[in-house]
């Protein structure tokens, strides 16, 4: 398995661009000031890719809700678990979703309510623009399943807030708030229970909370709400939105002049010509391909020798959670590389919810939608709530299209005598295994995501092991 211990950056495409010694003992031919230009922009490409990664990732679900019919400060939800028409980044087909996309610019002050876990209950995260975690709700949360008032404060915001609230200062205006509400089966009545708890949520202005005003709620269950990473000019314009809106952080400010570079400056259009789009796209390109090499050896291992690793890196977990407060770290590559997996930001990981992901078998192969794999997962299974695994498509990180499910649960899933669970992967069932299998696409490569939801102490102590995938056919 890799650990991510690379010694070359993005920053390496410029540098192999420079002239290489000729044969002769001298050099090629020197580039002119136009070449090295292309070169340099091309390079500063590759590097806004990566870092503009979480804002990028973000709004593009914001504008997804939008183009669906909802808005900012209201709820989309999907009434059912997520199929394939959620297309965004590895979600989780085994809870009901709720989600709004916020703003604290025009509004000020903003309180999300959350029920106490009555009849319900979440696993929920309140994250920036940057997707940096807020704060979490729900049991596992600030509110402790009491139930609670968030306050979103915008930038600068100097007032003392008033009591009763859980205040959470943020350095940018937007983000959204994720609310899984927890399914106890996917029956319909267990479904229906999870989106009435879910609609119990509220948000509304501070100032209008003496009388707040009805929360909105907008069904995207049957949108194709498509947040996938466009690695082309696309992703540019939708950073160009995020650095328009949002104060830059003094932590970024190096960025300005490299944005201002690929033709993103604040309070000017964004009007790149024919060479810088050309450019733009290249980089774009370059950075699929850099990222996609530091993801494809898998995560540093769980397990001693396993494939199943946390696909966050330990020090971007810890700059996350302390809010980058080391002054001599800030791992914009692990970060790009997370972001481009998947989405949100979680204040205590491993309480709520922690998760594993797979994206080669035992024997160190990639998972091929050709073949059937099985994982037989051990009994006794060290989790308050329940434990699932979800199929991905390899290439996008989202739910594989047009197949009718993508992951089997301990509420779904069948047992055999023992207590263990075999859930079987590929194009077609195995005989008799109907019931435990999850389709693949026979013409892609898939990865796989172990989520435990309400892990125990045991997970953690590694006295219970989650084993590789084995291909048996």
């Amino acid at each position: 398995m890799g650990t991510h211990a690379w010694t070359w950056g993005p920053a390496v495409l410029l540098l192999l661009a420079l002239p290489a010694a000729a044969a002769d003992g001298g050099t090629a031919a020197v580039p002119t000031p136009a070449q090295v230009d292309d070169r340099l922009v091309q390079s500063r490409a590759v590097e806004a890719v990566i870092w503009g990664m979480p804002a990028v990732n973000a709004e593009l679900m914001a504008q997804e809700a939008l183009k669906a019919g909802a808005e900012v400060n209201q709820f989309v939800y999907w009434s059912r678990p997520a199929d394939w028409k959620n297309q965004t980044l590895t979600p989780n087909p085994d809870s009901i979703y709720f989600m709004s996309f916020y703003s604290t610019k025009d509004v000020g002050p903003l309180v999300i309510e959350v029920p106490p876990a009555v009849g319900g209950s979440f696993a929920g995260n309140i994250v920036n623009v940057w997707q940096m975690p807020l704060e979490d709700a729900g049991p596992e949360g600030a509110d402790k399943g009491k139930g609670g008032k968030y306050l979103l404060l915008p930038p600068g915001y100097t007032r003392k807030p008033p009591p009763g609230y859980i205040p959470l200062p943020s350095d940018s205006y937007s983000g959204f708030v994720l609310m899984r509400s927890n399914l106890a089966s996917h029956s319909e009545a267990d479904v229906a229970a999870a989106v009435a708890y879910g609609k119990r949520l509220k948000i509304y202005p501070l100032k209008q909370a003496a009388h707040p005003p009805p929360t909105q709620f907008k069904d995207v269950a049957d949108v194709v709400f498509d947040s996938t990473i466009p690695f082309d000019l696309r992703f540019f314009q939708t950073l160009d939105a995020v650095i328009q809106r949002e104060p830059w952080l003094q932590r970024d400010r190096v960025m300005i002049d490299q944005l201002r570079s690929v033709g993103i400056e604040k309070g000017k259009p964004f009007q790149p010509d024919a060479r810088m789009q050309g450019l733009l796209n290249s980089g774009a390109a370059d950075a699929r391909v850099w990222l996609e090499a530091l993801y494809s050896p898998g995560f540093a291992a769980f397990y001693p020798g396993s494939h199943w690793g946390p696909p966050a890196a330990p020090v971007f977990v810890e700059a996350t959670q302390s809010g980058y407060a080391n002054p001599d770290s800030y791992p914009v590559d692990l970060r790009g590389l997370t972001y481009v997996l998947g989405f949100t930001g979680i204040k205590r990981l491993g309480t709520a919810q922690f998760y594993l992901l797979a994206n080669r078998d035992g024997s160190g192969q990639e998972l091929d939608g050709a073949r059937t794999y099985r994982l037989r997962v051990p009994a006794g299974v060290p989790v308050k709530r329940y434990w699932s695994v979800t199929v991905y498509d390899r290439g996008t990180h989202t739910l594989i299209r047009n197949l009718p499910y993508s992951s089997r649960a301990s509420q779904t899933a069948a047992k055999n005598a023992d207590g263990t669970v075999d859930v079987f992967f590929g194009p077609k069932a195995p005989t008799g295994k109907e019931a435990n299998w999850v389709p693949t696409n026979a013409s892609g490569k898939f990865e796989l995501l172990f989520r435990a939801y309400g892990p125990e102490q045991a997970f953690f102590e590694k006295t219970w092991r989650l084993p590789d995938v084995v291909r048996i056919d």
